[in-house]
């Protein structure tokens, strides 16, 4: 959706850009960003070690100082994805420290420290699976993504934070679940991705054959006034009527009333889902999906 956005809003324009290097470009962003939260929020759980170290450093240390509780750098979650062997390989392969990460996960830790959540973890001597679960958790929804700062920071290095945010927020969440079932190295798996390259293809190629059906379904909208997202939606949509034989449409219509929910303008899933409904009705009725590949028509 975003790369034909982008083609469209590029229209007119001299500049030559291939559209599947363009999203093998954006998914390689993403695997980025998602890698640097990932490796952000180790860190601030491991810091309770080094925390340790520097205050019994001190020259006159005290009680205190000499009893830091680091058991939050022995968490069973935190020891999952650190031993995981994609994100070693990551940590391994590039640096994904930054400039300011230390000084960022500083600040986060020091948050982490006077929270009643991390008041009640300590206080608990076992290692409750849920807890450990919940405090990880806690550090990613409740300390890292509400502050500013670390947003910023986020910002400053990542230029695709804007587009990606709540994407990588359920990647996150869905990872921390089980940590055990994600490549690193393959974020996409290669059935997801090949879909993606032939919807964009197939919008592509076909975008011109698909407005034409969508055109008399607009009734008394002024197809030059509906926003351009609403209608590559709308574009997208039809193409997994006519060309995705595994895509069942009542399927297709369903996210894409979610897409233009949360992409779009207030009241563009109610118009999505009246033109793209209104539209496989007539498909169906004069027997018109058939699910062919678009390189075969």
């Amino acid at each position: 959706m975003q790369e034909l956005y982008a083609q469209q809003s590029r229209n007119g324009s001299n500049d030559k850009i291939d559209p599947i290097e363009n999203v093998q470009k954006q998914l390689e962003q993403c695997r980025q960003l998602f890698t640097y939260l990932l490796y952000f929020l180790t860190e601030v759980a491991r810091y309770a070690e080094t925390d340790a170290k520097l205050r019994a450093s001190k020259n006159l240390p005290t009680k205190d100082d000499r009893n830091v509780n680091i058991k939050i750098a022995g968490n069973k979650l935190l020891w999952q994805i650190l031993e995981n062997e994609t994100f070693k390989k990551e940590n391994k392969s590039r640096k994904v420290e930054l400039p300011d990460t230390r000084e960022q996960v500083k600040k986060i830790y020091h948050d982490l420290l006077v929270s009643d959540e991390y008041e009640k973890y300590i206080r608990y001597e076992g290692r409750d699976k849920k807890a450990e679960k919940e405090i990880i958790l806690f550090i990613f929804t409740d300390l890292m993504l509400p502050n500013e700062n670390f947003i910023q920071h986020i910002e400053d290095n990542f230029i695709n934070w804007d587009d990606d945010a709540e994407m990588m927020n359920q990647l996150m969440m869905s990872y921390l679940q089980k940590p055990g079932t994600y490549n690193l190295q393959q974020l996409i798996g290669e059935e997801k991705r090949k879909f993606a390259r032939e919807l964009l293809l197939t919008t592509l190629s076909k975008g011109e054959y698909v407005v034409e059906l969508i055109k008399p379904k607009l009734k008394n909208w002024d197809y030059e006034r509906i926003a351009m997202l609403d209608m590559i939606l709308m574009q997208m949509g039809v193409c997994e009527f006519l060309y995705f034989e595994t895509i069942p449409p009542k399927v297709t219509i369903n996210e894409y009333i979610d897409i233009a929910k949360e992409y779009s303008t207030s009241q563009s899933g109610h118009f999505v889902n009246g033109i793209l409904d209104n539209i496989h009705k007539d498909l169906l009725a004069q027997n018109k999906i058939h699910k062919t590949d678009f390189k075969q028509t």
